[in-house]
């Protein structure tokens, strides 16, 4: 016999271990710390290391597991202190924020040689 009461029991049942069951379905492959390393990166450095469109160039270099020549101390070094080119964020991100930053873009593959201009 079914009670009036299962309804709310299995809602809460569901409620419960929804977000336990979501959280081991990473479907982009990033853990906590990589997808806290995407975000950080598109709010702080985006506006010059990400396209503004497809396509598009970037005023710095695209980020990738080749950057820093793939030594993460050359790329925590770059991202506090800044370079001629690009501000320092020592004050502006945590260090937590420089990790994942950095654990974030040694996923980024490598992007493919541009065409070469034909004449």
């Amino acid at each position: 016999m079914r009670t009036r009461n299962s309804g709310y029991v299995l809602l809460l049942l569901l409620t419960a271990f929804a977000p336990h069951a979501f959280a081991q379905q990473a479907p982009d492959g990033l853990d906590d710390q990589q997808r806290l390393g995407r975000q950080t990166l598109a709010q702080s450095c985006g506006v010059c290391h990400l396209p503004p469109a497809r396509n598009a160039k970037t005023y710095g270099p695209v980020l990738s597991k080749a950057a820093g020549g793939g030594d993460d101390a050359v790329v925590r070094r770059v991202i506090l202190e800044g370079t001629p080119r690009m501000p320092a964020f020592k004050y502006m991100l945590k260090p937590a924020e420089v990790d994942a930053i950095i654990a974030f873009i040694r996923t980024v593959p490598v992007p493919a040689p541009a065409p070469a201009a034909s004449r």
